[in-house]
């Protein structure tokens, strides 16, 4: 067999995020996108997968109010802060905002033409806004209540305006009269909802009095009440050319219960039952309901509970309808498509907005297409990782799902096992989606499930209560009706405290158990007798495994380490430290020469058996990672925890080794050309390759030569011109570092006095980051330009001396005879100082101090006609040089 390549890194390809925390959203005219509210930010999720474009930082407090503009350029919102925003979704910037309600805004519509806003909140009243100048042009004051719901009529053409309150009334408001024309007084329960028929003559309203009132705006009279008998949260018209219209009017005229001539109106509600109905205007008839509920009932005792739908609204451009649940869950419904028993709707697409905390999470086929996650519910949620839609949930237990595991039956049955708080075990079929065996008699919760991995025909099930119980799949067949009680084979009382973890042996003759009571023990089934125990941690053990080729178990534990255990004499063979927290899960990857971690710092860790080493750490979760699944072909990882974040890493290795021989391949391409470049004197393709190529020495050496040149300021231009803004600051880069060693500054400098001649300061001041490049450049500048202030000062000096010196100027003629006649005069003026000195020593005092004073005076005379007479022949000599 041929050894596996090591792993050397995993790149997180796809992430499910916490996106909808409840309360507002609002869905984008082509349906493409959804802005929802989540906490105090907006997120702008891609309707397709699921997937987080943007997240706006609102910082208004709790969002409680979203609106968009027809055209999607523009979104509005508030919060509990009281302030109205409006953001630009090309640049996900705050174009204004402003203050406008003395409570939190409630509601928020937006006009057809995308100039007016309109606002309703807590302080009872409607305002109405300009969208560009952000300054209020209506104001209606009149409810009694909070003013839940807001519209504008559909039609631009009609300035109407309609709001729902607390108060049980609907007011309608004339945008032109600025006042209030009707007041709809029906209702007994606050107003949740309100539609506008096709025609735009018809109103309905929908409320928590579990009635619908159909409202004609004529005459503004109540023209029916549809009681509903639930609770409704939202009302949607089914418009006459959509699919949901035509499917359901094809039907109703197969089975006959069409009139020819129909003026009814077809409509939708949803409420707190968690079911779609359809109604016909005429007659008030019920076309359509759901036969049970895709919102989950959380248990037994929460069936009274309002779990249900919060709000509904109709897709745009005939993609369905959308229908929000309270445990902040997207549904997409759809005509089904076959109609000749009864006509149904069908759940296209399911967007689970918060998973609370992740448990536990196996993929559940070889594939790898399907996810099975158990979070802080009751249920099990299957998740699709080509859309990261939630494809269905299984729900039976009563109480909170601590583990789960995988398999595939021998008949090729897809298998599901699952443990809960409840203190059974249960047993659910994938492609039926229902439970088909119930596994009782555990006096704890069910903390480690596992199922046999070669004969397929058995699990094993750990507990609070201490014990591991063996159950076979006796009595299960394809076509039951109802789950079967499952049976124990092998009980055995195994820990002194709660069994955390379970793994069977890949040739199903062991399972392994690590507890609570920081021990590990290895039993041989089917008996359950004790082979080995695991002594050495300092902490209870999260996770159990065995190796997939070798003799020996893998732990990890709470006392921040990962162990390594010899089956056959129980003696630790290895032991890894590298987490900073708890270990919570371990397993064995590419044969069992290498394991991923992860643990309660928030890390996931890749390790290499054979020289202990931690390859790669990975930092994608903000709390602790307690679920790990492994795919069993491809070896993708999928982890999830506290933060309710699920990522799916792929195996990068490959691709990553592939990518740098190609960059490597492309470089010696590149500088192949580099030195063509060269070799022909192309200096300005020879910069940019070096630029490209981030070669640094080279560019500096192409620079050199270049200021050699006789035309090197032409030559340097010709360069520089053909660069972008980009190569540009990376050029400045480059000189930055190269100002800062004398050997290269002059270099330098000559690039940047090139670079500053042809871009000119509002150019350089827009390229991004040359702010802090230019900070460099400024102080070694400085410094250069200092010592060459000092350097031409020296210079000055060195002249005056050789002027002085006579060195610098030429010796003709005319200044050999002024020499030999300066000498001659020279002579004489000596021979008369000596006459005069001598007369003087005679006729001298003898007084000593009127010696010395005579004396010293005497020279000063004599210096002093000395330089006289020396600087009028000097400008004689002057004269015959200036002619």
């Amino acid at each position: 067999m041929a050894s596996a390549t090591l792993k050397k890194n995993y790149r997180c390809s796809q992430s499910l995020q916490q996106f909808y925390s409840g309360g507002p959203f609002v869905v984008s005219s082509d349906g493409s996108f959804i802005a929802c509210a989540c906490s105090e930010s907006i997120k702008i999720v891609d309707s397709s997968n699921a997937s987080t474009k943007f997240t706006i930082e609102a910082e208004s407090g709790t969002i409680t109010a979203l609106a968009l503009s027809p055209n999607d350029k523009l979104l509005f919102s508030a919060g509990h802060s009281r302030q109205i925003k409006v953001w630009d979704l090309d640049t996900f910037k705050c174009l204004r905002s402003w203050k406008g309600h003395d409570g939190p805004v409630m509601g928020m519509a937006c006009h057809g033409s995308g100039g007016l806003l309109a606002t309703s909140g807590a302080d009872r009243k409607v305002l109405v806004w300009d969208v560009d100048g952000g300054f209020c042009t209506h104001y209606f004051k009149g409810h009694k209540g909070v003013v839940t719901s807001i519209m504008f009529h559909p039609d631009v053409n009609k300035s109407l305006l309609f709001s729902g309150s607390d108060d049980t009334t609907v007011r309608v408001w004339d945008l032109l009269a600025k006042k209030c024309v009707a007041v709809l007084e029906k209702h007994f329960s606050a107003v949740s909802s309100m539609a506008v028929s096709e025609d735009g003559w018809m109103l309905l309203s929908a409320g928590r009095d579990k009635v619908v009132n159909l409202w004609d705006l004529h005459d503004y009279r109540c023209k029916s009440t549809i009681p509903t008998y639930e609770v409704l949260e939202a009302v949607c018209i089914v418009y006459s050319g959509s699919q949901f219209a035509s499917s359901l009017g094809a039907f109703l005229q197969q089975s006959g219960k069409k009139k020819s001539r129909s003026t009814g109106i077809y409509f939708i509600t949803a409420g707190e039952r968690g079911i779609v109905r359809i109604w016909t205007s005429e007659g008030a008839v019920c076309l359509y309901e759901q036969k049970s509920s895709d919102v989950t009932v959380s248990s037994a005792e929460d069936e009274d509970s309002t779990r249900g739908f919060t709000s509904a609204v109709m897709l745009p451009l005939d993609q369905g309808l959308l229908c929000v649940t309270a445990d902040q869950q997207f549904l997409f419904y759809s005509p089904a498509e076959h109609l000749e028993e009864k006509w149904s709707l069908k759940l296209t697409k399911r967007l689970v907005g918060f998973n609370d905390e992740i448990v536990d999470m196996k993929f559940l086929d070889e594939e790898e297409q399907y996810l099975a996650v158990a979070t802080n519910l009751e249920q099990v949620r299957v998740y699709d990782l080509s859309s990261m839609s939630c494809s269905y949930v299984l729900a039976g237990h009563t109480d909170t799902i601590l583990c789960l595991d995988t398999s595939i039956s021998s008949n090729g049955r897809r298998l599901i096992l699952t443990g809960s708080k409840d203190n059974c075990v249960r047993l659910w079929e994938s492609e039926r989606k229902c439970c088909i065996g119930v596994g009782l008699g555990h006096m704890g919760a069910v903390g480690a499930v596992a199922f046999s991995k070669k004969c397929r025909d058995f699990f094993v099930s750990g507990s609070s209560d201490r014990t591991i119980k063996v159950w076979n799949f006796d009595g299960l067949s394809d076509n039951i009706e109802e789950p079967i009680s499952l049976k124990a084979k092998a009980v055995v009382a195994a820990h002194d405290k709660d069994i955390n973890s379970l793994a069977v042996a890949p040739n199903d003759s062991l399972v392994c158990s690590g507890s609570q009571d920081r021990t590990a023990c290895v039993w041989r089934l089917p008996e359950l007798v004790l082979v080995v125990k695991f002594t050495g941690h300092k902490r209870g053990i999260w996770c159990v495994e065995f190796s997939p080729v070798d003799q020996c178990v893998i732990t990890a534990s709470g006392d921040k380490t990962v162990k390594i255990w010899a089956i056959a004499d129980g003696s630790c063979l290895k032991t890894f430290e590298g987490h900073t927290s708890s270990v919570l899960r371990a397993s064995f990857l590419t044969r069992g020469t290498q394991f991923v971690s992860c643990g309660a710092d928030g890390l996931v860790k890749l390790w290499t058996i054979k020289t202990n080493e931690c390859i790669s750490t990975y930092d994608q979760h903000e709390d602790k990672v307690w679920a790990l699944a492994v795919g069993k072909k491809t070896e993708m990882l999928a982890t999830g925890g506290s933060d309710a974040v699920i990522n799916l890493w792929h195996d990068s290795t490959a691709a990553e080794k592939e990518e740098a021989f190609r960059k490597e391949e492309e470089g010696v391409l590149r500088g192949q050309e580099l030195e063509n470049a060269l070799l022909d004197a192309e200096y300005t393709k020879a910069i940019q390759i070096a630029l490209e190529l981030r070669r640094p020495h080279k560019l500096f050496e192409l620079f050199s030569e270049l200021c050699r040149k006789r035309e090197a300021g032409d030559h340097i231009d010709k360069a520089l011109h053909a660069l972008g803004k980009e190569e540009f600051l990376l050029l400045f880069e480059y000189i930055r570092e190269w100002n800062t060693k004398p050997k290269l500054c002059h270099v330098a400098q000559s690039v940047l006095f090139r670079a500053f001649n042809i871009l000119p300061p509002t150019e350089i001041i827009e390229i991004k980051g040359i702010s802090e490049l230019l900070e460099g450049l400024i102080p070694y500048s400085q410094r250069h330009f200092s010592r060459i202030d000092r350097l031409i000062r020296s210079t000055f000096l060195l002249d005056y001396t050789l002027l002085r010196m006579s060195v610098i100027e030429p010796t003709t003629q005319d200044d050999l005879k002024t020499k030999s006649l300066l000498h001659t005069e020279k002579n004489m003026e000596d021979n008369a100082e000596e006459d005069k000195k001598q007369v003087s020593e005679e006729q001298k005092p003898k007084a000593s101090g009127k010696k010395r004073k005579s004396h010293k005076s005497g020279d000063h005379s004599r210096s002093h006609k000395k330089v006289k007479d020396s600087s009028t022949h000097a400008n004689t000599a002057a004269v015959p040089l200036q002619a």
